[in-house]
Order: structure tokens, then sequence, then C-alpha cells
């Protein structure tokens, strides 16, 4: 994820409160370790507040820009949601097919955003192009979240994603009794490994590319001390990005990439399983899209011959890859995950905005 030359680079988000203070989010490399433990640390804070008082007044008179090019439910929804709840107030733009005026009247996006920007205090932008959020970045004078950049990144679901395998793990270690080798290996130093699969068009699911990424940082010790197995299933054609697997090898050489092709190669000994819809909109043809579309469904019969300790996860919305009949699974969390959204996004709104002071422990 890459900004224009002439600009200097993003800062890095670390545990400091102030290196988030008023810096844009583009890509889940610019979050140190430590800097992913702190925010998701606040998430965790952000959780139990809005469970006992159902939120505060932090970002009292605060305006949030919800720009969004690309069609969005839960995104926007969740970080509207967010900033309500932190006591803000929000502000959407839906430019999807060109529907605004500044659009018809072809005013660039840069400027579209600078002349937004009189009116607000933070910007979420979702773009269709990738490359364009960067573009936005380099241009603007107050924080842009990326909530979407064409097939390049989606930042913020991963850092979502992310808290949810953290929480989901956890919890089903600890209803594990303790004399059992799982709990034993999980609560000593034994090294052990953390098997995550991403099932699906892997080509252009923007939640995967920046998961992929952000996983590794959090398993060198930061959230989790296993080490990382990620495993590839998808179908012919819509495979893992070079650009990602070249940067895991290139940053990450630890990290095991495998790839399989069928659904019981997927979830053998998995913790996770991570299922991304065909993405229709992406294909240049119906008889391609059709090629790809119900290739792998993840059903009742699947999840009986998958591990018992294997926790589902899904971006939403789904189409057929999963079938309703998973969802009264207690190892289906993508609704709990969806929750969890809002809770990372009130942590990163309050960052961004000066509003986190407190350095928290380690998760």
């Amino acid at each position: 994820m890459m900004l224009p030359k002439d600009v200097k680079p993003l800062p890095m988000l670390t545990e400091d409160p102030k290196s988030w203070d008023g810096s844009s989010f583009l890509s889940v490399s610019q979050i140190t370790g430590s800097g992913l433990n702190f925010l998701l640390h606040v998430a965790g804070e952000m959780r139990d507040l809005v469970r006992t008082q159902g939120g505060d007044d932090r970002l009292k008179h605060r305006i949030l820009g919800s720009v969004f090019y690309e069609a969005s439910t839960r995104t926007a929804c969740s970080f509207q949601a967010a900033m309500m709840r932190l006591g803000g107030g929000t502000m959407h733009v839906d430019g999807a097919a060109g529907n605004t005026s500044a659009a018809k009247k072809g005013e660039s996006l840069e400027d579209t955003i600078r002349c937004l920007e009189c009116y607000t205090d933070v910007t979420v932008l979702r773009h269709p192009t990738q490359g364009q959020v960067g573009h936005v970045i380099a241009q603007a004078q107050k924080p842009v979240l990326n909530a979407g950049d064409g097939v390049g990144e989606h930042p913020t679901q991963a850092l979502l994603d992310v808290f949810t395998i953290h929480d989901e793990l956890r919890a089903l270690q600890e209803q594990l009794p303790s004399n059992t080798t799982a709990s034993s290996n999980y609560h000593s130093n034994v090294k052990t490994s953390l098997t995550v699969t991403l099932l699906g068009d892997l080509k252009h699911g923007r939640t995967v590319h920046s998961l992929a990424k952000l996983l590794c940082s959090a398993c060198d010790g930061i959230l989790f001390d296993e080490e990382l197995v990620l495993r590839y299933c998808a179908p012919p054609g819509l495979g893992m990005p070079d650009n990602i697997t070249n940067y895991i090898r290139a940053n990450m050489p630890k990290v095991k990439q495998e790839v399989v092709t069928s659904l019981s190669e997927a979830c053998r000994g998995a913790h996770v399983l991570y299922v991304t819809r065909i993405q229709k909109e992406r294909f240049a043809s119906q008889e391609e899209y059709s090629q790809a579309k119900g290739l792998y469904v993840v059903d009742a019969e699947i999840m009986k011959k998958a591990p018992s300790q294997m926790i589902v996860l899904h971006p939403l919305p789904r189409v057929d890859e999963i079938a309703t009949e998973v969802d009264s699974d207690p190892r289906a969390a993508y609704f709990r995950q969806m929750e969890n959204g809002m809770f990372v996004r009130m942590a990163l709104l309050a960052l961004v905005l000066g509003k986190v002071n407190a350095v928290p422990a380690k998760l």
C-alpha cells in the first residue's frame, strides 16, 4: 500500500498514544506489534464501556465524515455507530456510481475530501480504485481512515479480525481442562502452531490481504506465542496474490505458507477458518464468476468433520459459502466478529482524535 513518491511515509503507530493522535491509517504495515497490542487493549476497554454504560461523550462536538465511493453496510454503519457511542456526530456521503454533485461536476476526489474536511474532524474513506485512498491521505489535512481500497487492503477489518481471533481462541482455551495437552501447551512456554485457513476469493479479497500481514505481526510474541501457519484455499485463478505472499516471505520468514485445494484439507488441524465470498463485482463476466461460485461451501456436514476447537469467521456479507445451518454452531463466530468491529473502530477513532491517554497493559 503505497503513497505517492513525493510524499513522506506515514508515521508508525506504536504503544505511544501520541503516535496515533492526528494520524491517518492506510495499511496494517503502519502498526508495530506493540501498537497492535495497545489498540486491541483499548478496543477491549471500549467493549466494557458499551456493555456497562452504553458509551461516553469523549468525542462530543467531533464530526466523522463517512465517505463511501463503493457500497457498504457493515463498515459504514459500524464506524457511524462507533462515533455516536463516543458522543460524536456523523456526516455520510454516498459516492457510489458517481452519486454526488461533486463527482458529476468533475471535481477531483482530493478536492472533495479537502472540502469535507472543512466540516469534519476525521474521514473514513472507501474507494473502488486501489491507490486512491493513499493519494487522498497525501493531500488531507486531517486523519483519513482506509475503509477499503479497491482490491488492496481493508485494514480496520483486519484489526477486528485479529481482535476476534485472539478473543475467541482464548475463550476456547479457558474452557479446556487444565490437564489437557492443548491447555498445558497454551499456558506454558511450549511452542505450538496457530493454523489459519483463508478460504475463497483470495485474489480480490482485500480483507484477507490485510489479515495475512497483520497476523504475522500478532504472532511475533505480541498477541500469540504460537508459530503461524497461513493456509490458502481458493478456486483456480483466485489464489493469494504474489505481492502478499512475497511480503510475508520477506518480512516474516518464519511464517509457513501453504496452498491446498480441498475443503477437507483446508479444515484439517485448523484453528481458524476464515471464509470469504466470491466477489461477483470484480469479475469481467458472469461466466467467469459462475465457474468459481459455489466451489467451496461450509455446511453442517463439513463442521462435523472439522476440529472441535476451530472457529469460523467471515467478513460478511455471505452469499452461499456458509450455509445458514452453521449459524447455530458455537464455533461460528462471524456475528460476534461484526460486533467487535464497532469496539475496534471506537478505539481507532478515539486514538486518532487524541482521546486515549493511558498506556494499557499487554492483552
